[in-house]
């Protein structure tokens, strides 16, 4: 039975690619009572003995999945910041990272809009750049010049799957149609009364990108931590991860715990004061948050 991968899911049908081509399948009825959704990025086993349409007969185990969009075996995020309109927020980039950390999707931050900056704006940004690498992130930074420097963006791409994230007004459509100008994906100037952007997209679908495939749909809707239990806050964090063994207690959430590795860290300054305070801001977001049922 032939192996391939969900390209684009749309009204039942899922279009799967594999070294023939592509083919469009349906989910077996058994799906339906073992509670299996097919989601693009998935590989799947499917049997296409009728040329018309053929049929999903499993789904391969993911090494993560996204809820919204509905997405799986997702590489990397490319975390799309603007410098300015609307102007940086280390806060909204960290929220960003958690939820990307979170699914253990490899991120990488670019930085839009540089050339808008004042000279003191700019320097800031670099001393923040420079902290985020620090951490051990890649981060990109382009202009709104002519985008030729989106090259650099391009070796990114080659054998990923990966997800465009960013907050609304950002350019994350702008920024793939410039990528790949085949795409034409519908997008909307800033409104200048909301301050805000649009995007309308209808479906998911993987649309390939320097020898990658990338989702047609910004990543993460929703900027909610509620896939994220308290315990597992502190791995979001890289520089804290790496320095928890070293805490008295084991499951220390570094914020009121003795002998604290972060804590101590955090005093001599190798962590970054503004990280840690959203480190508390999501906790206590996290644990004030209303039970599930």
């Amino acid at each position: 039975m032939p192996e391939g991968k969900i390209m684009k899911a749309l009204s039942g049908f899922y279009y799967v690619k594999c070294d023939n081509g592509v083919y469009q399948c349906r989910g077996r009825g058994l799906f339906r009572k073992k509670n299996i959704t097919p989601l693009v990025g998935d590989v799947v086993e499917f049997d296409i003995s009728n040329p018309n349409e053929g049929y999903i007969y499993e789904v391969k185990k993911r090494h993560n999945q996204m809820r919204r969009p509905p997405i799986a075996n997702i590489d990397q995020a490319i975390i799309v910041v603007s410098a300015k309109e609307p102007d940086f927020s280390a806060l909204l980039l960290d929220r960003f990272l958690v939820l990307v950390e979170a699914k253990r999707i490899e991120p990488v931050i670019f930085i839009s809009k540089v050339d808008m900056l004042s000279e003191q704006e700019e320097k800031r940004i670099k001393e923040i750049q420079e902290s985020y690498r620090q951490i051990g992130y890649q981060v990109e930074t382009s202009s709104t010049k002519d985008g030729s420097d989106l090259q650099q963006l391009i070796p990114y791409f080659s054998d990923n799957i990966s997800v465009i994230a960013g907050q609304s007004g950002v350019g994350k459509s702008s920024l793939l149609n410039k990528l790949n100008p085949l795409l034409d994906i519908e997008t909307n100037e800033i409104s200048n009364s909301l301050g805000r952007g649009k995007h309308t997209t209808r479906h998911v679908e993987l649309v390939e990108i320097a020898g990658g495939l990338v989702a047609d749909t910004p990543g993460f809707s929703s900027l909610e931590f509620d896939e994220i239990e308290l315990e597992e806050l502190p791995d979001c964090f890289p520089e804290m991860e790496a320095r928890k063994e070293n805490c008295k207690f084991r499951g220390c959430m570094h914020i009121n715990e003795p002998k604290c590795a972060v804590k101590a860290a955090l005093e001599n300054e190798e962590i970054t004061e503004f990280r840690y305070e959203h480190y508390v801001q999501f906790y206590h977001e996290i644990k004030d948050r209303k039970p599930r049922y």
